[in-house]
């Protein structure tokens, strides 16, 4: 099997057996975010890793536009046509035809909420969602069809998939009310509706900005595998308990600005080892997040040849 064929086993035979798949993901400078650089560096890094899965990050900057500042800011956020996106489409296609055959090929999508507080700098969603609600749902209604848009377009040119990634239900952001509930989720489960075909999607719960208190928000969420931190409030859950909360395949088991980003090699083979010994029988090796741009490119190398000769 090549490393197309091992993913979408482990997504759809309980009993897939063989190696244990591994990737991880970082930001390139700015100097590889476009054109041939980027596809260049991509697969240079793919290929070096030995990673089992090609993961384009979206570097696109979002339309200008002035920070909102009042509620009714919120009703003139920029809608895009898909064309807007073809800095990001040319990777992809690029990505596609380089390394489609031998891996599956996805992007990060943000969600339109976290497209919305590239807006709101300040902070003041929950404050608007208690003056004027329908202003706000208006604006993520905007960058819920920006996202669609993307989606729609990646797919037309070839791509397996894609690494959704959702933010707002931190136990920060909205406390004490159901703002997530009723006005975020509703617009991550609208992107999912046209992703949802796609061959291998990763829902990832990224606590980059805060932490979670609770997950069950995100249960009913698809996608093939989940990609969290394995911290929840004040204790640690184990990979195989976070793949049976979802009952699908856990990705990660190491945390982002841990050994992966600054231990030596042997040391970040023996936290592997560690972390394997645990892991559910279907499980990708990764971390909770991206990693730092500086991790060496040796440590996720040793990472996931340890995961590919682990055999328990």
């Amino acid at each position: 099997m090549n490393r197309r064929e091992t993913l979408l086993n482990l997504i759809h035979d309980p009993n897939a057996a063989g190696y244990v798949p591994a990737a991880f993901f970082l930001h390139f400078a700015e100097a590889y975010h476009r054109g041939r650089a980027a596809i260049d560096k991509q697969q240079e890094f793919f290929r070096q890793t030995g990673m089992d899965l090609v993961k384009i990050q979206y570097e696109q900057l979002q339309p200008e536009h002035a920070p909102i500042r009042k509620p009714a800011d919120w009703r003139d956020l920029p809608r895009v046509e898909a064309d807007f996106f073809e800095p990001t489409l040319e990777v992809v296609r690029g990505l596609v035809k380089g390394a489609g055959k031998e891996a599956l090929v996805v992007l990060t999508v943000y969600s339109p909420f976290m497209w919305a507080a590239h807006y709101d700098p300040d902070g003041l969603m929950k404050a608007h969602l208690q003056e004027d609600p329908q202003a706000v749902a208006a604006g993520l209604e905007s960058m819920t069809a920006n996202v669609l848009k993307l989606v729609g377009a990646c797919k037309r040119a070839g791509l397996d998939g894609f690494y959704v990634s959702t933010q707002g239900g931190e136990a920060f952001r909205f406390p004490g009310t159901d703002f997530f509930q009723r006005y975020v989720k509703p617009t991550d489960l609208a992107v999912w509706a046209e992703v949802r075909d796609c061959a291998f999607n990763i829902l990832h719960i990224c606590d980059y900005v805060g932490p979670y208190a609770d997950l069950s928000p995100f249960l009913d969420y698809p996608g093939h595998v989940v990609n969290c931190s394995l911290k929840l409030g004040e204790r640690s859950q184990t990979p195989k308990e976070l793949s049976d909360m979802f009952q699908r395949p856990f990705m990660g088991g190491l945390e982002r600005k841990g050994l992966i980003a600054s231990g030596s090699p042997e040391a970040i083979r023996r936290e592997v080892r560690a972390v394997l010994a645990g892991a559910p029988p279907r499980f990708i090796l990764g971390a909770d997040c991206t990693v730092p741009g500086d991790t060496p490119w040796e440590n996720l190398r040793a990472a996931i040849e340890e995961g590919h000769g682990y055999r328990g």
